[in-house]
């Protein structure tokens, strides 16, 4: 797979790879973990959910990051730019491993991938979906800089699901982003 490999000072951002299955079915079978983005799945539609990022990779350009802590070698998460059809906006998302909540990880690794949405996809808006209980992501949002726009609507099958809609614009980014300047 080729694409981009993006590094910040404790992780490695690379386009998904076959290697990753495990960390992804340990991701997607955490019911509680991932209440917020669909529920837990067996490890078939996880499949097909990997799949589908690689294949956004191959077609677009771009998808979910697979995130790599540099220490360890280990897959932690997946995040990045995302725009399935009849998504509300261009967004940059994150899901990290429970086992590795709480160490910045998921804020860490998108203010990189903004970055290079910003910089190499051309945006000039990027969103955040976020269900209104999903108090955690909230604050990686906050982090970043990024500002509660309102409810949303998504496309089906979670068109019944409540979102609000955090983001920012390119010139916001520009002054956010200077609290993230140890990135590079």
């Amino acid at each position: 797979m080729t694409g981009p490999v993006l590094e910040t000072p404790r992780l490695i951002l690379r386009p998904t790879r076959a290697e990753d299955f495990d960390g992804f079915v340990e991701l997607m079978s955490d019911a509680e973990h991932v209440r917020f983005i669909g529920g837990a799945v067996p490890p078939s539609t996880t499949w097909r959910q990997m799949m589908t990022i690689a294949g956004s990779w191959q077609l677009e350009g771009f998808a979910f990051f697979s995130v790599i802590e540099k220490a360890s070698g280990r897959w932690v998460g997946r995040l990045g730019p995302w725009r399935p059809h009849g998504w509300p906006g261009t967004e940059v998302g994150w899901s990290i491993l429970r086992s590795e909540g709480g160490k910045g990880y998921g804020t860490e690794g998108s203010a990189a991938a903004m970055d290079w949405a910003f910089n190499h996809l051309g945006w000039t808006d990027i969103i955040h979906c976020i269900d209104p209980d999903n108090f955690g992501s909230q604050g990686v949002a906050r982090k970043l800089g990024s500002t509660n726009r309102g409810p949303g609507q998504m496309p089906a099958p979670f068109d019944h699901l409540p979102v609000d809609i955090w983001g920012q614009t390119r010139e916001q980014w520009a002054e956010n982003r200077k609290r993230f300047d140890w990135l590079t």
